[in-house]
């Protein structure tokens, strides 16, 4: 079975539909399955836990040091700044996530009007 070997006008639409969901849910399914059997504190969660957690601040700060779109066009120590202070405020009130993040986008958005 390939996306070429149909020429009808629907094949496309449920090539694709098979295609994501063997890729993506059967794996989403058999986690949940498996899930609801490990402990909270098991070490294979807690590694999982882990690695999730890595990929996350590997993203995000790939973001702050190769931005795409208008974030391109604003100095790195702007963009650092703001995220340690939007870090700073997050610790501060309490580990409320909105301040850290409010925080960080009123500093950003203040060094762009002050052409910082």
């Amino acid at each position: 079975m390939s996306y070429f070997s149909n020429g009808a006008w629907w094949w496309p639409y449920l090539f694709i539909l098979l295609a994501g969901f063997a890729a993506t849910d059967i794996w989403r399914f058999l986690g949940v399955y498996l899930g609801g059997k490990l402990s909270e504190n098991s070490d294979l969660l807690v590694l999982v836990r882990t690695m999730a957690t890595a990929l996350v601040a590997a993203v995000i700060g790939n973001l702050i040091v190769f931005p795409g779109g208008a974030l391109a066009h604003t100095p790195l120590a702007l963009r650092v700044v703001a995220v340690a202070l939007g870090f700073v405020a997050y610790l501060a009130s309490g580990k409320r996530m909105v301040v850290g993040i409010a925080t960080a986008e009123f500093l950003l958005l203040a060094g762009l009007y002050l052409n910082f």
